[in-house]
């Protein structure tokens, strides 16, 4: 009987050793800090989506994402067009310090490259243990220079390395890495066009040479897919930056089909940019459609695999949506940037404000919003933090971690952004004022809004309030470093 007793006593201890020893070992090891879904779309507008009041296309997903999640309803990209926008994004740097300012080509393909120096969001999680991966559009450097997204903190890339070549939808090729390969379009559908001279617009089988078979976006989805199940067990970074739903209008015939006899049609024959289809507001609508099916791809795959609460996804819009009719688009019938002055190119809000959705749940509060003013250059402080990473020298931008949790924050005391194409273009936000500059490249204007008065942009104070205006300017001025290769010639020393 003793040494039964003595036995149970020593199992006992045994079991309380081992329970001790898992408590301290979970108090020693730290939690693991959150994947992060990055979705960055292509030229969509902040009326675009259901949850900002879009009422004729469908966007289910993004709808949900924001039930489950927060809209940010003043967050404001990084420039009014592609490349510098995600700059801003990946640099934290806004565009008065930024190193690409505008969209500018680059020989023998692709965009003006990022320069070595500059450390970007998959540089910053790569070096706190995260496995890092870009699908889609990069447009920030060829392969071989130095924006490489391969030398720029990212493991894996798919996708389109060249913005214009993004402009089909149905290419020859798409980068696998640093590798081309061959994509089933033979011929590959070109990016602009017309109809063939004698072609009756009103049959569909004039357009059949502008439609293609190997959709380029669900090859990029595919590969993104494929790097979240393979990463599962490790933090990472997926950055989805979609080419949707961007000029071309194409969009397989099947998701146009969906909203074909929907509402009036005149269709698009080329000669003002891009492919002609038969049906332009329909095609349009599909591609956003498609965009949000991208969306609920991922997130299905999230649940799956029981990733929901351990993942940061954020989704929102390198600029505003372009200027109908260009390429066949009409922005106008959708009411694609919603009550907002401006389109794509300009530094009025429809430009620049776009929609964004954030979700962590357990975290971020469901069905939430904010109105606080933020922009692209604080999502690396933000997704730093979260990350435990250690944040470069010489960003510009504000963790939004408490305003995302749902606690108090601090008005931005400012924001400020230039962009040296369309004439050149500065702005500042400043309390509820804001100030807009243009045609920077020859004589400047300058006009001044109360954007909570005045969120529409019609009524200009620049004449009422000038000491307002020259204290803005002062400011202004105060957060732009002159760049050689993106100038803004009337405001330049000379």
């Amino acid at each position: 009987m003793l040494l039964r007793c003595r036995l149970a006593i020593t199992v006992l201890g045994f079991v309380w050793w081992l329970c001790a020893t898992a408590m301290l070992a979970a108090q020693s090891t730290p939690p693991r800090p959150p994947n992060v879904v990055f979705v960055l779309a292509d030229d969509l507008g902040y009326g675009e989506l259901g949850c900002f009041g879009q009422a004729r296309i469908h966007t289910p997903n993004l709808d949900r994402l924001a039930s489950e999640g927060m809209r940010l309803t003043r967050h404001y990209a990084g420039a009014p067009v592609c490349a510098p926008s995600r700059c801003v994004l990946l640099t934290g740097k806004h565009p008065g310090h930024a190193a690409v300012r505008d969209n500018k080509e680059a020989e023998p393909e692709g965009q003006w490259p990022l320069p070595a120096g500059e450390a970007t969001l998959g540089e910053v999680l790569q070096r706190a243990g995260y496995r890092t991966g870009a699908f889609g559009k990069w447009g920030l450097g060829m392969f071989g220079s130095s924006g490489d997204p391969l030398r720029r903190g990212f493991d894996r890339f798919f996708g389109y390395n060249c913005q214009r070549h993004a402009h089909s939808y149905w290419p020859g090729y798409l980068w696998d890495d640093a590798t081309r390969i061959p994509l089933d379009n033979d011929p590959p559908v070109p990016a602009g066009g017309k109809l063939a001279a004698g072609a009756d617009p009103d049959d569909p089988q004039s357009y059949a040479r502008f439609v293609g078979k190997d959709y380029a976006p669900d090859r990029i989805l595919a590969q993104a897919l494929r790097f979240v199940r393979e990463h599962k067990e490790r933090p990472f970074l997926l950055y989805y930056a979609s080419v949707l739903p961007h000029l071309a209008l194409q969009a397989p015939p099947a998701e146009v089909k969906a909203y074909a006899g929907r509402w009036p049609e005149t269709p698009y024959t080329g000669g003002n940019g891009y492919t002609p289809t038969p049906t332009p507001r329909a095609t349009y609508a599909a591609m956003i459609t498609h965009l949000d099916s991208e969306v609920g791809a991922l997130l299905d795959c999230l649940h799956e695999l029981g990733l929901d609460g351990d993942t940061f996804v954020v989704f929102t819009s390198d600029n505003g949506a372009t200027h109908s009719p260009v390429g066949g688009t009409d922005c106008d019938f959708f009411a694609s940037c919603g009550p907002l002055r401006g389109r794509k190119g300009s530094m009025y809000e429809g430009g620049l404000r776009v929609p964004t959705i954030v979700r962590w749940p357990g975290h971020v509060p469901a069905g939430s919003v904010s109105e606080r003013v933020t922009g692209f250059e604080d999502w690396l402080p933000t997704l730093a933090e979260l990350g435990g990473a250690r944040l470069p020298d010489g960003t510009d931008g504000i963790s939004l971690l408490p305003t995302l949790r749902g606690e108090a924050q601090p008005a931005r005391p400012w924001l400020y952004r230039e962009f040296a194409g369309y004439g050149g273009w500065q702005a500042l936000w400043l309390g509820e004022y804001k100030l807009v500059r243009k045609n920077l490249q020859k004589t400047p204007t300058n006009e001044l809004y109360d954007l909570d008065t005045d969120p529409a942009e019609a009524h200009d104070l620049a004449g009422d309030q000038p000491e307002r205006v020259r204290e803005m300017l002062e400011r202004a001025a105060q957060q732009r470093v002159p760049s050689p290769t993106f100038p803004l010639r009337a405001v330049d020393p000379k």
